[in-house]
């Protein structure tokens, strides 16, 4: 970062969410810049832990108390109004914002902001791209969705212009940040508790376009019809990439191993460009390759650097993850939470040699669940076994009275092994019960359902 005008006068800075994975991140950045932190969340969690260690005041529950001394307070989008700490905020007539505006702020300071957008595939292109980059000794500061290996963290602080960000468009989020480089990855209908309609979401993909400068560039996946129509007309630069469409850089000959690990050719401007082998799997994970390929060379990282990066790339956490083993039979997490998403996870499970998979199915919000309940039951029941748990809410209350069993109900129609159960323990104890040697479980939901997982591997 060279440049600190924009954020300067903050002094001490009280966060109310921090442990969240965005916030906790833009905890530890402004921490490193000599900037005193605060915060709250509801929960203790791993992130509150690891901030507390590093010499954060971190609390837990309400204290409108941290108010009276911050210079500015920064909640997340979670956060409402009647909030007791965002009402003390008023009360004191304190500046306050929601993180995403004051993340775009920082993103001010940076020449080269590189901003990974989509429905999906954000968290794992983000990685690939922050892991390449270091790779080529960069040096960039990075914030990403998930826990990433190779900086044993979700963020880094770099010491360069290059600020490799994930960039949500929940609530128009990346609306306020200033990028020098767009991915869009793809372009579908989820969070509809907000948008409600996808041309909604394709306008703020298209808005989030028009914030590019006259040098900006847009790296667009041109497999995807949302992401062709948004980007058509635009006056940026445009690199596109795909599998199946004509693209600047497209892949061919592809080859997946036993394990189902792909090799394929890439070709740039219709000739062979390199050869690329990925430590992931899935054709959705090539698609997120050629995005982070096209992105390190526009910014003139050779091929062999690339190459070594992506292979050794294994994967971001809970996106796909072997997490261990119960009994021999493999025990995979994934962040999966819309449909779209769950057909990935299900492509994704049948590239590895198994007798029959277990889905374990934790449903996240009521309105995503309300909105996509056909389209869950399609997928779920496809799977040859599934164990539904109840919906975690996250920021939600039930307003619907929609519950788990509706859409057992429908998955039932499809496929009778299917089955509700209201808590973790008795799945666990469900999976030990059933699962059979060659079996693979995955748990599936943006929510702790990966806690089956774990428990079920340390018993």
């Amino acid at each position: 970062m060279t440049n600190l005008e924009t954020i300067q006068k903050y002094k001490k800075i009280h966060m109310i969410g921090i442990g969240g994975v965005s916030m906790s991140g833009l905890a530890e950045h402004l921490t490193h810049y000599g900037f005193i932190i605060t915060g709250s969340d509801a929960h203790e969690s791993d992130n509150t832990k690891h901030l507390k260690a590093l010499g954060i005041n971190v609390q837990i529950g309400h204290h409108p108390e941290m108010i009276s001394d911050a210079d500015l307070i920064v909640y997340t989008a979670a956060i409402q109004e009647n909030d007791l700490e965002r009402q003390k905020a008023l009360e004191l007539k304190k500046e306050h914002m929601e993180r995403s505006e004051f993340l775009g702020l920082i993103t001010k300071c940076y020449k080269e902001c590189i901003c990974i957008s989509g429905t999906h595939g954000k968290t794992t292109t983000t990685s690939m791209i922050a892991t390449c980059f270091l790779e080529a000794e960069y040096d960039p500061t990075i914030e990403v969705g998930a826990y990433l290996k190779n900086i044993k963290g979700n963020n880094k602080t770099g010491n360069s212009d290059y600020f490799i960000l994930e960039a949500c468009e929940y609530v128009d989020s990346f609306l306020h940040f200033y990028p020098k480089t767009e991915i869009i990855l793809n372009i579908d209908n989820d969070h509809l508790d907000y948008f409600k309609t996808i041309d909604n979401i394709k306008h703020s993909f298209q808005k989030f376009i028009q914030r590019l400068d006259n040098n900006g560039l847009v790296i667009a996946n041109y497999d995807d019809e949302n992401t062709v129509e948004v980007t058509k007309d635009i006056q940026s630069s445009l690199i596109t990439y795909a599998i199946d469409h004509k693209a600047d850089y497209q892949a061919k000959n592809i080859i997946l191993d036993s394990y189902g690990y792909p090799t394929f050719e890439c070709f740039k401007n219709d000739n062979y460009f390199f050869t690329f082998t990925l430590s992931v799997r899935g054709f959705h994970n090539i698609l997120n390759a050629l995005a982070c390929i096209a992105t390190c060379d526009y910014y003139q990282i050779d091929a062999k650097i690339i190459q070594k990066g992506l292979q050794n790339f294994t994967g971001a956490n809970r996106r796909f993850e072997k997490i261990g083993e119960y009994q021999s039979i493999p025990v995979f997490d994934d962040y999966a939470h819309h449909p779209t998403e769950i057909k990935t996870t299900l492509n994704t499970s049948k590239e590895i040699p198994h007798h029959e998979t277990w889905a374990i199915f934790e449903p996240h919000t009521y309105t995503r669940t309300e909105e996509h309940l056909k389209e869950f039951a399609k997928i779920l029941a496809e799977f040859d076994h599934i164990i539904l748990s109840e919906i975690y809410a996250a920021r939600e209350t039930n307003t619907t009275g929609i519950s788990s069993k509706d859409l057992l109900k429908l998955i039932q129609e499809k496929n009778p092994n299917s089955i509700y159960l209201d808590s973790y323990d008795k799945i666990i104890l469900y999976l030990k019960e059933h699962v059979r040697k060659d079996d693979i479980i995955v748990t599936i939901g943006a929510g702790p359902i990966n806690q089956v997982g774990y428990q079920l591997i340390q018993k």
